[in-house]
């Protein structure tokens, strides 16, 4: 029998978290937005990420990617802020949103999050897992990414576990519900997870 933990995710749309009262339902994981772009802030993220953190989450941060923009630029100001929060310390996770295009074509934005990646991971010794949708997925904009543990958005999928589109062979963090909140399943134990996540040595 597989050993489930479960998660939800948080922007600043939700305004104040009771992530004590998460916990005790049950809550193991969580990931709080932090950034947009190259110079956009989540407002709550600070309080986010100490309200995980005092209430003995794993806890995620991630970016929500704007591949018109500077990789690395936006790179820079997800660490920043992270780091102005308190800083990663051992098992937590990262993440980049990637589920906009701006209107560029499927290899430029997968361009944009393959650097994106290599900067954090240069910069925290952490690979990062990409948030996104199926159809995204098979639309090409993730190429490059498959070493990457994904984290699928499929909401609305019915049935069983929801297959993995190219590049990934599987998923390792599944979004399966956004009402009234954003829902995640990890298949496995918090020991398991919080190795994908930072390591300071």
């Amino acid at each position: 029998m597989k050993r489930l933990l479960h998660g939800i995710d948080v922007s600043n749309w939700q305004g104040s978290v009771d992530w004590a009262g998460h916990a005790q339902a049950g809550i193991a994981f969580a990931f709080a937005k932090a950034t947009e772009g190259g110079d956009w802030t989540d407002t709550w993220f600070s309080r986010n990420w100490n309200g995980m953190r005092e209430s003995w989450l794993v806890c995620g941060a991630y970016h929500f990617g704007r591949p018109k923009g500077d990789p690395v630029t936006q790179a820079r100001h997800f660490l920043d802020t992270v780091r102005r929060a308190g800083g990663l310390r051992r098992g937590d996770l990262v993440a980049l949103d990637l589920e906009s295009n701006d209107g560029l074509r499927p290899e430029l934005v997968a361009r944009f999050a393959r650097r994106w990646c290599e900067t954090v991971e240069r910069w925290t010794g952490l690979r990062p897992f990409i948030y996104t949708f199926p159809t995204f997925a098979q639309q090409g904009h993730c190429a490059g990414l498959g070493d990457h543990p994904l984290w699928l958005a499929a909401p609305d999928w019915r049935g069983d576990d929801p297959p993995a589109p190219g590049p990934w062979r599987d998923w390792t963090i599944h979004q399966y519900s956004n009402r009234p909140l954003d829902r995640n399943v990890f298949h496995g134990t918090r020991q398991q997870l919080t190795k994908l996540g930072f390591d300071p040595r």
